[in-house]
């Protein structure tokens, strides 16, 4: 839930259209108020001091100061929940990238270009973003903080278990916060990591190319955008692709990654749902299934489909969670076999997929 009373937000976008087009977007939704604009960086920060937002949505390219130094400087002085507002681009999605890992919570594209006068396409994105936004802990260099608590039967299993069985494969689920997240536990992974790992992170399909390749360049394992036909092997770590839903397959006696076209489910697509449910039926219940930050409940449906069958769950802490929604759903779904925090993870991964 929201904290008390509306969401204040502060729209900063250096074009007065698409500032008004936001606006109007974001007052539709009753618990949401727009406290004011901004032109640029610079009038963005001004206004923060003055106006008190819950959240900031925040334009990328601006004269003055751009949306990535605005945000630079509001994680080291003023931290609070930002949302980035980019084109459908590369370069929009390396610039994206490049904010996550600042701290922003999450972004949103700008369908078509700079000014969007369809911007309304993703007008319920944004607001749903922004409603999440208002719960979310801020993950920056100085640590993990703010956000409301979420009240849940978490726990965590204090003696992991002496054997539980052969584990094939890593499926993991991510969305809001997931690719800070991820940015943190794969590149802890050793690179002799004995067995594939498959992605699902919620992301538009302008991104996911850029985001495979900039944890491949922090990680001992090889990480790709997976694509149809491509070989599942110990050391790879695939992403789905935007736009696409990811899932595994047996063909010519290998396994590899298949792509479809299906609807979105629970409104996302790629849907860790489907990529959980495709495991399930091709490795039974050696996997490892691994459930982060994401605002939502993609992943426990597919997640009670592997634990039926033998898999071994776990599920990021509250403690850490950017937003607690997709773990929390997992853990109420009773599913989960253990809770950690995101450094733990790691180590917790390394052990279980020991043969």
């Amino acid at each position: 839930m929201p904290p008390a009373g509306k969401i204040r937000v502060l729209v900063v976008d250096d074009s007065a259209l698409m500032r008004q087009f936001i606006s109007d977007i974001l007052k539709s939704d009753p618990r949401i108020e727009v406290v004011g604009t901004a032109k640029d960086g610079k009038d963005a920060l001004k206004q923060i001091q003055l106006l008190r937002p819950n959240i900031v949505t925040m334009d990328v390219e601006m004269p003055n100061m751009s949306g990535l130094q605005a945000l630079e400087e509001i994680m080291k002085t003023d931290p609070l929940p930002v949302i980035m507002v980019s084109s459908m681009t590369q370069e929009g999605a390396e610039t994206t990238m490049k904010a996550l890992a600042l701290g922003c919570v999450d972004f949103i594209g700008k369908p078509s270009g700079s000014i969007s006068l369809n911007i309304r396409d993703v007008g319920q994105e944004l607001i749903d973003k922004v409603v999440a936004a208002s719960t979310a802990r801020l993950r920056t260099k100085a640590g993990i903080f703010g956000g409301t608590p979420v009240r849940s039967p978490e726990f965590r299993r204090m003696t992991p278990p002496a054997h539980t069985g052969r584990r094939d494969i890593v499926a993991i689920a991510s969305s809001t916060g997931g690719p800070m997240a991820l940015g943190e536990l794969i590149p802890k992974l050793p690179k002799n990591f004995p067995v594939p790992i498959v992605i699902t992170q919620h992301m538009p399909k302008e991104f996911t190319t850029s985001f495979a390749s900039r944890l491949n360049s922090s990680s001992q394992l090889e990480v790709v955008e997976g694509f149809d036909g491509l070989t599942l092997k110990p050391g790879r770590v695939v992403i789905a692709p935007g736009g696409s839903h990811l899932i595994v397959k047996r063909r010519n006696g290998a396994m590899v990654c298949g792509l479809s076209d299906a609807p979105p489910v629970l409104s996302v697509k790629p849907a860790a749902n489907i990529m959980f449910m495709s495991v399930a039926d091709e490795y039974g219940g050696n996997v490892l299934c691994v459930i982060l930050t994401g605002m939502g409940r993609d992943g426990t449906d597919g997640g009670i489909a592997l634990h039926r069958k033998g898999a071994y769950v776990i599920a990021e802490s509250q403690k850490t969670c950017v937003v607690y929604g997709m773990p929390k759903a997992a853990v109420d779904a009773g599913i989960v076999d253990e809770v950690l925090p995101l450094n733990e993870i790691p180590d917790a991964m390394v052990r279980l997929v020991k043969n």
